[in-house]
Order: structure tokens, then C-alpha cells, then sequence
């Protein structure tokens, strides 16, 4: 199934929801209604369990213009919700992330345009909350920066993404392989806009994801971890409850693999956490030396949808790695290379 069919599958109807229907301000911080009891499985362990959808419009990392605000005032919340019901319900804004409905309601656009081939008017909901960047630690909500190897690796991808020599200087993503491990701050399936299903077993969670259709399946036991040398797309996972919160750490990522400028030097440690009735709290820390030069934590909101999830194919045949390769060697011709 392509995208944009998946898009028009979902319906307009839900572009309704372009913005959080409820009144008050969707807080990133979930209080527990005063009557709700946190569900539990038959082993007394919080129930994870359904299908869960990652559609925050807060930017990954906070913006200059709110330098030093880590909430927004509930007046704030509203007003970007109404100028984003205004930019995206008109027929002619192009299709956008989240995070970039957010920019285009902050800066307050009349069109929103971007290089797309769908229209606005297919997009799936998308909740505006209080919180000025899904980054939380370091305080001003900015990823640390890069070391000089890190740098230096980003300039051979930007090389290898310029010349597309062959298949091998496009990402995971682009060849339809995997979108990675973990999914912050990208598109479509890359990042918010994701559909998860989670099952629960006492001795291992399933983490499905609608887009790539990936499937991690993380022991929950004393399984030991894999060998240092043995590496894995995803990385090897293995999880643990600390109280009420499910904690994954993931390591042993392959060389291949690449989170922002990050590969086999990754430690990810995810939490999920029941916040509400219809809400997992979901937060995430990186740890890198090769690539930052200090630790960062992520953190966003998953929302209950009483939704089936349905394949996401990628490109059929993959023609879209087929098209970008031959442009490119048309673009060599061109230029005498």
C-alpha cells in the first residue's frame, strides 16, 4: 500500500482532528483521572497492550523563538490549534509532519507548501500540547552537539545521498530495509505519525509498528544479551519493569544502522509508562560519546486509537530507489561526471 493511499484510508474525516478536540490543554505531563486504576495483566503487571499512536506536533527540539519555555500558556495552545485548522482545512497547504504543522501554525502562514504529492486535506490527527520540544533533557530541550567524528560522518552521508553512486550510499530507510530503531523525529513511519501495537507476554513484549511493519520482540526475563560482536539492524533489546514502568535498553546496533548520526556505539534506554487511561508516557535516553557529547532524553506521548493497523509496504518493487538512481546518473551525464 502506498502512503498516500494509506493517508486517504484513514479517512478526511480525521483531519477533523487535525488539533486536540478536548477543551484544556493536552498536557505532556498525563495526571491519572481521580477513578482510573491503572489495568493490570493476571501477573499483577501493568497492561501495555493495544494499539498506540505517536502523533505529537511538538518539535523534536525547541525552537529559538522559545528559547527558555519549556511549557506554552493554554491561550498559546488554543491559538495554534485555531491557525492550524485554518492553514490545513483550506484544500491548498501540501501535506506535512507534525512537527511541521507546528512551525507552520507558529509562524502563522496563510499556505503551508512543501514538496509533497498529497494534499493536506489526507492528513491523519495531529495533537498541538503544551510542551515546547519533545527533548527535555538537556533543560534547553536541544540536542547536545555533535563530536567531530560524528560530524565527519554526516559529511560522508550527505556525500554519498549527493552523488548516489549505488544503492549502498542510500539509507535503511530509502532502500525499504528498516526505518530503525528508535522512531523520533522523522516522517510518515520514520517517526510521529507512527502506529505501534503492543502484546504482552510475562516473559516478552512485542512492539509491532505499522510502518515497515517492523517487529521487536524483547525478553522480559534474564535472558543474557547477545554477544558484543554480534550486531543487529535494531539493535539487541532486552527489557525489565522497575515498578509500574517497562524499561528497554538496546545495544549491539550494527555498523549499519544510523539514529541521527549514531550506529553501534548507541545505548538506548526506552521507558514506557502508563499515564493514563488513554495515554503511555514514552521517553527516551541516548547515550553516544562517538556522536554527542552528552547524553539527551526524549520524551512524547502515545495515544490509545481503537484502531486496526495495516501493512505499510514501503515503495512496491521498491521503484522509488530505482528512480532516485537513475536520476542521479542522469544528473552525472548532465554535469560531464
Amino acid at each position: 500500500m502506498r502512503y498516500q493511499d494509506f493517508v486517504r484510508l484513514v479517512t478526511v474525516a480525521s483531519v477533523l482532528n487535525l488539533v486536540s478536540p478536548c477543551g484544556g490543554v493536552a498536557s505532556a505531563q498525563s495526571v491519572s483521572d481521580g477513578d482510573w486504576d491503572l489495568p493490570r495483566l493476571t501477573d499483577g503487571r501493568p497492561d501495555l497492550q493495544g494499539v498506540w499512536l505517536s502523533n505529537t506536533a511538538t518539535p523534536l527540539q525547541r525552537p529559538p523563538a522559545l528559547a527558555g519555555r519549556e511549557f506554552l500558556t493554554e491561550d498559546e495552545v488554543a491559538t495554534l490549534r485555531d491557525r492550524a485548522r485554518r492553514i490545513f482545512l483550506n484544500g491548498r497547504s501540501a501535506f506535512a509532519t507534525p512537527e511541521g504543522a507546528f512551525f507552520a501554525a507558529l509562524n502563522n502562514v496563510e499556505t503551508y507548501e512543501a514538496q509533497s504529492t498529497s494534499s493536506s486535506i489526507g492528513m491523519v490527527d495531529v495533537e498541538i500540547t503544551n510542551r515546547t520540544s519533545q527533548v527535555v533533557d538537556p533543560p534547553d530541550g536541544r540536542i547536545p552537539t555533535l563530536t567531530a567524528a560524528a560530524r565527519a560522518r554526516e559529511a560522508l552521508v550527505d556525500t554519498g545521498w549527493q552523488f548516489k553512486t549505488g544503492p549502498e550510499d542510500l539509507n535503511n530507510f530509502h532502500r525499504c530495509v528498516t526505518t530503525g530503531v528508535p522512531r523520533l523525529g522523522g516522517n510518515f513511519g520514520a517517526g510521529p505519525y507512527t502506529f505501534y501495537q503492543i502484546v504482552q507476554t510475562p516473559n516478552h513484549l512485542v512492539l509491532v509498528s505499522e510502518a515497515f511493519h517492523d517487529a521487536r520482540i524483547i525478553p522480559l526475563n534474564d535472558r543474557a544479551s547477545l554477544p558484543e560482536s554480534v550486531r543487529q539492524w535494531n539493535g539487541d533489546s532486552r527489557g525489565r519493569w522497575e515498578g509500574d514502568s517497562l524499561v528497554v535498553e538496546t545495544k549491539n546496533f550494527s555498523t549499519g544502522s544510523y539514529f541521527r548520526g549514531s550506529s553501534e556505539g548507541l545505548h538506548l534506554v526506552e521507558r514506557f509508562t502508563r499515564s493514563g487511561p488513554d495515554t503511555i508516557t514514552y521517553r527516551l535516553t541516548f547515550t553516544d560519546p562517538t556522536t554527542w557529547v552528552s547524553s539527551w532524553t526524549a520524551e512524547i506521548p502515545l495515544k490509545r486509537r481503537d484502531q486496526t493497523i495495516y501493512e505499510f509496504a514501503c515503495h512496491e518493487g521498491n521503484v522509488s530507489l530505482v528512480g532516485m538512481l537513475r536520476t542521479a546518473r542522469l544528473e552525472d551525464a548532465r554535469d560531464g561526471r
